[in-house]
Protein backbone atom coordinates (compact mmCIF):
# COMPACT_ATOMS: atom_id res chain seq x y z
CA UNK A 1 0.00 0.00 0.00
CA UNK A 2 2.60 2.32 0.79
CA UNK A 3 4.33 1.45 -3.09
CA UNK A 4 0.91 2.86 -4.06
CA UNK A 5 0.48 5.77 -2.10
CA UNK A 6 4.35 7.18 -3.30
CA UNK A 7 3.00 6.65 -6.98
CA UNK A 8 0.45 8.49 -6.21
CA UNK A 9 2.59 11.64 -4.28
CA UNK A 10 4.48 11.33 -7.68
CA UNK A 11 1.90 11.31 -9.90
CA UNK A 12 0.96 14.56 -8.38
CA UNK A 13 4.35 15.98 -8.20
CA UNK A 14 4.93 15.29 -12.10
CA UNK A 15 1.06 16.75 -12.80
CA UNK A 16 2.15 20.11 -10.81
CA UNK A 17 5.93 19.86 -12.91
CA UNK A 18 3.55 19.41 -16.34
CA UNK A 19 1.17 22.50 -15.55
CA UNK A 20 4.37 24.65 -14.42
CA UNK A 21 6.25 23.69 -17.72
CA UNK A 22 3.22 24.50 -19.81
CA UNK A 23 3.20 27.79 -18.25
CA UNK A 24 6.51 28.10 -19.09
CA UNK A 25 6.32 27.03 -22.87
CA UNK A 26 4.20 30.47 -23.68
CA UNK A 27 7.95 32.28 -22.66
CA UNK A 28 9.96 30.27 -25.16
CA UNK A 29 10.16 31.46 -28.08
CA UNK A 30 12.16 30.19 -31.37
CA UNK A 31 12.35 32.16 -34.69
CA UNK A 32 12.10 30.22 -38.49
CA UNK A 33 13.71 31.71 -41.20
CA UNK A 34 13.71 31.32 -44.84
CA UNK A 35 15.21 32.98 -47.77
CA UNK A 36 18.06 33.63 -46.51
CA UNK A 37 16.73 35.41 -43.58
CA UNK A 38 14.28 37.53 -45.57
CA UNK A 39 11.34 36.27 -44.18
CA UNK A 40 11.14 35.50 -40.64
CA UNK A 41 8.61 33.80 -37.81
CA UNK A 42 8.94 34.61 -34.61
CA UNK A 43 6.79 31.69 -31.60
CA UNK A 44 5.83 30.24 -28.59
CA UNK A 45 6.51 27.02 -27.88
CA UNK A 46 3.14 26.29 -27.57
CA UNK A 47 2.56 27.43 -31.51
CA UNK A 48 1.41 30.47 -31.04
CA UNK A 49 3.11 33.03 -33.78
CA UNK A 50 4.26 36.06 -32.18
CA UNK A 51 5.63 37.98 -35.25
CA UNK A 52 6.44 37.99 -38.81
CA UNK A 53 9.46 40.05 -40.51
CA UNK A 54 9.50 40.43 -44.53
CA UNK A 55 12.23 42.01 -45.94
CA UNK A 56 11.20 45.54 -48.10
CA UNK A 57 12.74 43.86 -50.99
CA UNK A 58 10.03 41.22 -51.19
CA UNK A 59 7.53 43.39 -50.85
CA UNK A 60 6.30 43.54 -55.02
CA UNK A 61 3.36 42.43 -56.58
CA UNK A 62 5.41 39.79 -58.58
CA UNK A 63 6.97 38.67 -55.46
CA UNK A 64 3.58 37.58 -54.42
CA UNK A 65 4.09 33.85 -54.93
CA UNK A 66 7.49 34.04 -53.67
CA UNK A 67 6.57 35.67 -50.36
CA UNK A 68 3.66 33.64 -49.79
CA UNK A 69 6.25 30.39 -50.12
CA UNK A 70 8.70 32.31 -47.69
CA UNK A 71 6.02 32.62 -44.97
CA UNK A 72 5.18 28.72 -45.24
CA UNK A 73 8.94 27.90 -45.12
CA UNK A 74 9.42 30.04 -42.32
CA UNK A 75 6.14 29.31 -39.98
CA UNK A 76 7.14 25.34 -40.81
CA UNK A 77 10.94 26.26 -39.44
CA UNK A 78 9.64 28.05 -36.07
CA UNK A 79 6.64 25.26 -35.68
CA UNK A 80 9.52 22.17 -35.91
CA UNK A 81 11.54 24.46 -33.57
CA UNK A 82 8.86 24.79 -31.20
CA UNK A 83 7.68 21.58 -31.00
CA UNK A 84 11.57 20.66 -30.44
CA UNK A 85 11.73 22.79 -27.25
CA UNK A 86 8.92 21.41 -26.02
CA UNK A 87 10.12 18.12 -26.52
CA UNK A 88 13.23 19.18 -24.77
CA UNK A 89 11.36 20.56 -22.03
CA UNK A 90 9.10 17.40 -21.51
CA UNK A 91 12.56 15.35 -21.55
CA UNK A 92 13.47 17.26 -18.53
CA UNK A 93 10.84 17.04 -16.70
CA UNK A 94 10.29 13.36 -17.36
CA UNK A 95 13.74 12.10 -17.03
CA UNK A 96 13.68 10.77 -20.66
CA UNK A 97 10.60 8.22 -20.00
CA UNK A 98 7.52 8.60 -22.62
CA UNK A 99 4.31 9.02 -20.87
CA UNK A 100 1.54 7.66 -22.66
CA UNK A 101 -1.39 9.66 -23.80
CA UNK A 102 0.33 12.97 -23.80
CA UNK A 103 1.69 13.01 -26.95
CA UNK A 104 5.76 13.46 -26.24
CA UNK A 105 8.35 11.16 -26.29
Amino acid sequence: MADFLGMMKQAAQLQSKMKEMQDQLDQVEVEGVSGGGLVTVRMTAKMEVKAIAIDPSLIKSEEREVLEDLLVTAHNDARRKAEEAMQERMKALTGGFSIPGLGFN
